[in-house]
């Protein structure tokens, strides 16, 4: 070799030897046999010089590292026998290599193992052990081997190619089959050997442990010969620390969780009775803490399998009972004052609190299953008390949910999933609460307007997936009325998935009309069904249009009026029907067809009821039997109420027009007034059609208009407090809708419906008759309301063309409902009109008579209504009033006239002092 050349490899050669040297290292890489001479060269031990080697060493290295599969025979060989006479030089070497020699050397003996281990050299272990034995150089170079073949074959943090990674995996493979359990044995003789006068070596035999436990049998060092030994060296001050690393390793290794825990369980108990739970040395607690971490996340890793499907319930708990008692070293650790010590505790502890979210929210997705006990026909006590739990369960799920909204995802998808793979064989408490945990992830997860399907992508493309999962797996078929009631609810709920996925809405169309749904076998489920069904149109109508006369066809029994002699009950009730009519109203309205078609579809379904309504108002006329006439009058104002449902599709006069329909309602409108004159079953049959009209106003508008006066006329005959209190809103509504326009019939029906009010007030009742107390209130109020609307529409001459009397007589209503009765909301309103009032008439053009009239007793209400004792200012309503009456004060004030009115008149008969009655303000008094 070049002499001059190697005196450059020393650190604190001349720059130009140096630069010989990289010269001379780069010949003999690329020469063809010029690593011979550096082999020749280590085998003998010419150079002493440890530079020199650790050169001789690299060239080796590069050979086979790059040209290994270029040598031949002989020369792969001449590695081997090379690098077998190096060694055996060290076990007769008085002392050992330089570190960086040695780490080398095994650099170099782990490419050569790597290179011919599955071909020329099967015995290499065998080979290394033979010649090593026990001996401590050798030992040394044995363990940097090992671990060098580590990094070479095993470690994930090196990159490897495809065919690297399947050669080593052979590697590893023949390994286990051939050698791991000698090598298992060397480590035991080693540490036993070395524990107490080679410390050095016995850590590096603990370190080599930890690396290949991860991918060797774990029975061969997880047994009672190799744990007692790992233990008693965690008790010797050297070895205690890399002990502990070695069993963390051992610890961490993947098996099965059942074996995991028990390994676990295991290990705990040995180390708390050999008292290592007590232990207060720092530097060693830095180490066992970080194994007490793994331990437990270790346990949390098991639980996780377990309860995902890798076990049963019973060894799920037993694995979180192990976990849950970790948790008072968890905390006497992450309290440790060390900041290293806690800092370590913390992976075991945010893995715990997540298993305490999942094992909480697995408890109530259990606890919300209904069991085999639960009545569904004939719910009781018993169910009722179950509901309620339900909905606590709900709450606590809720919560849960904004912890952990990924968690709930997680957590329901694995249940949703489980469930729809085999619902058809599946208890129908499962497949009932896979449906049900859907459903309530909508309020779990909120979504703004039910915007679901946008948004956060991965709640969204789960939930899709569910959704599109529970549509097409055919669960709807599934006999049992509790899935069926869940899967239309959450239909409904994620009815804004059907937009984004449309071609699903014809199969969910089916379930409803069918058996499934409005047909069901339960009335409960038709009944729940009927209004649900109502919604998904309302929703979706847009993507009915190719199926709304199919659909009308296929609902058109459900829409006929059950007739009171029918002994046999209807499908639906007549509650149901209404949700049902109201769905075909929208299926027409919205239909893609001209006028005419719509038309023609709303008069097929109003149709029928016109036509059964005559016939049976003149039956009504002729009953005698009064649960009969009940029957009948029900009847009527069903049919009356669908048809005024079908006209909820309709949002102004101008839709009407636009479908076509205006002549339908109108001849609706003809057909139903005559029952308002019916002398039987009034109340029913008045309250039908005062709806119906409700409806028509908002409809028809102005072309309602003529039929108004007859039935007002109807309505206030023979009326009670209720009818006039459910008819003052419609005149009110007319009032508001059109104003002068119906003014000449307001100014005609005003003191008729005035009087009838009056009377039915002053109809004396029995002083404990609450009910008749309160729909006297409940009329007052309708009174003074209507009052406000007709002088809030500007409609004065309403009231003033009734004469001075009546309009007297009126007006001191109002004061007396502002000062005297005790009721603040019909008191808030009695002050608006008597403000309005003083503003329409109480200038120079006013009502003649009425600045006096303000002065005499509108003025005095708004003083005597502060001061009764009714009047309680910690009320809110109250506390309205006092402003309105402020308002009221302000309004009626003229100037120095009003001012003189209150000095000399007024104030002094309520005997207020000369000295308080000396005010400029006296509203400020008012107030105060």
């Amino acid at each position: 070799m070049d002499e001059q050349a190697l005196l450059g490899l020393n650190p604190n050669a001349d720059v130009r030897y140096r630069e010989r040297a990289m010269v001379y290292f780069e010949q003999l890489k690329e020469s063809q046999d010029g690593w011979e001479v550096c082999a020749e060269a280590l085998a003998k031990g010419v150079y002493s010089d440890d530079h020199v080697k650790f050169f001789c060493l690299q060239v080796l290295e590069h050979q086979i590292k790059y040209r290994h599969n270029a040598l031949t025979a002989v020369q792969q060989q001449l590695i081997r026998e090379t690098l077998m006479k190096w060694l055996q030089c060290q076990l007769m070497n008085p002392e050992p290599e330089k570190t960086f020699v040695r780490n080398k050397a095994a650099q170099v003996f782990a490419l050569t193992f790597v290179m011919e281990y599955l071909t020329l050299w099967p015995k290499f272990f065998f080979d290394l052990l033979t010649l090593v034995g026990l001996n401590p150089h050798g030992v040394d170079i044995y363990l940097r081997t090992l671990m060098a073949i580590d990094a070479e074959v095993v470690d994930r943090n090196i990159l490897h190619t495809q065919e690297e990674v399947r050669r080593n995996t052979l590697i590893k493979d023949r390994m286990r089959d051939e050698c791991v359990p000698s090598l298992v044995e060397s480590w035991f003789q080693i540490l036993h050997t070395f524990q107490f006068s080679q410390p050095e070596l016995t850590c590096q035999c603990l370190e080599v442990i930890g690396a290949f436990v991860s991918w060797i049998d774990l029975r061969l060092i997880a047994n009672d010969r190799f744990v007692h030994l790992l233990l008693s060296q965690m008790s010797v001050e050297d070895l205690r620390e890399e002990a502990c690393d070695c069993l963390f390793e051992i610890v961490n290794k993947g098996m099965d969780p059942v074996d995991k825990t028990k390994l676990v369980e295991s290990l705990c108990s040995v180390l708390q009775s050999a008292g290592f739970f007590n232990e207060e040395d720092v530097d060693f607690l830095a180490k066992f803490s970080r194994l007490v971490n793994g331990m437990g996340q270790s346990l949390v890793v098991s639980w996780t399998r377990l309860v995902k499907g890798g076990g049963t319930m019973e060894q799920a708990d037993h694995t979180l009972r192990a976990m849950e008692a970790k948790v008072p070293l968890l905390l006497r650790l992450l309290l440790h004052e060390d900041d290293d010590i806690s800092a370590n505790m913390v992976g075991f502890c945010y893995d715990y609190l997540h298993v305490l979210k999942q094992a909480i929210m697995l408890a109530v997705i259990k606890k919300l299953t209904y069991d085999d006990e639960y009545n569904f026909d004939n719910e009781g006590e018993d169910e009722a008390m179950f509901v309620e739990y339900r909905k606590q369960l709900k709450m606590l799920l809720d919560r849960l949910a904004q912890v952990s909204p990924e968690l709930l995802l997680e957590a329901v998808r694995r249940v949703f999933n489980n469930a729809m793979q085999n619902w058809q064989s599946a208890p129908f408490m499962e497949v009932e609460l896979a449906v049900r945990l859907l459903y309530m992830l909508g309020e779990a997860l909120p979504a703004s307007h039910g915007a679901h399907f946008s948004g956060d992508s991965v709640k969204s493309s789960a939930l899709q997936d569910m959704m599109r999962t529970m549509v097409s797996c055919g669960v709807s078929s599934y006999q049992h009325s509790s899935v069926s009631l869940e899967f239309f609810e959450t239909v409904v709920r994620y009815d804004k998935f059907f937009i984004v996925e449309p071609q699903h809405v014809p199969l969910v169309l089916m379930a409803f009309l069918d058996h499934r749904g409005l047909r069901h076998n339960s009335p409960k489920v038709r009944s729940r069904v009927a209004y649900l069904f109502s919604r998904f149109i309302k929703t979706l109508h847009k993507h009915m249009n190719a199926f709304v006369e199919d659909i009308l066809t296929r609902i058109q029994d459900l829409l006929e009026l059950a007739p009171p002699e029918n002994g046999f009950p209807a499908l639906l009730t007549s509650d149901d029907q209404l949700f049902v009519f109201e769905a075909a109203g929208v299926l027409i309205v919205n239909a893609d067809s001209p006028s005419e078609r719509k038309q023609v579809l709303m008069r097929s379904l109003l149709r029928p009821l016109m036509d059964a309504f005559t016939p049976l108002l003149n039956k009504l006329l002729q009953e005698t039997h009064e649960q009969r006439q009940l029957e009948i009058a029900d009847c009527l104002s069903h049919a009356v109420g669908f048809t005024s449902r079908t006209s909820k599709a309709f949002s102004n006069k101008q839709t009407v027009k636009q479908c076509g329909c205006t002549e339908v309602y109108r001849e609706c409108l003809q057909t139903f007034l005559p029952a308002l004159s019916c002398p039987v079953q009034r109340g029913a049959l008045r309250s039908a059609v005062r709806s119906f009209l409700h409806r028509m106003i908002i409809c028809l508008e102005e072309e309602v208009l003529p039929f108004v006066p007859a039935a007002s006329e109807h309505m206030l005959k023979d009326c009670e407090a209720k009818d006039l209190q459910e008819f003052i809103p419609l005149i009110s509504q007319i009032t508001a809708k059109f104003k002068r326009q119906v003014s000449p019939f307001l100014q005609q029906v005003f003191m008729p419906l005035v009087v009838a009010i009056f009377e039915v007030l002053a109809c004396p009742a029995e002083e404990n008759d609450q009910t008749a107390a309160l729909e006297k209130q409940m009329l007052r109020r309708s009174y003074f309301s209507f009052i406000q609307v007709i002088t809030g529409s500007g409609m004065n001459e309403v009231m003033a063309n009734q004469g001075a009397e009546n309009v007297e007589r009126v007006v001191f209503t109002i004061i007396q409902g502002a000062a005297d009765i005790p009721d603040p909301v019909a008191q808030k309103t009695c002050f608006m009109v008597l403000s309005r009032l003083v503003e329409l008439w109480g200038g120079k053009d006013g009502l003649q008579g009425f600045p006096e009239f303000i002065y005499k007793h509108i003025v005095p209400a708004c003083f005597i209504s502060p001061m009764k004792d009714s009047f309680d200012l910690s009320d809110a309503q109250t506390v309205l009033v006092s402003a309105c009456v402020c308002n009221c004060e302000s309004v009626c004030e003229c100037g120095h006239e009003f001012i003189q009115f209150l000095q000399q008149d007024y104030l002094p008969s309520l005997q207020v002092s000369p000295e308080i009655s000396q005010v400029r303000q006296p509203q400020r008094h008012l107030q105060c």
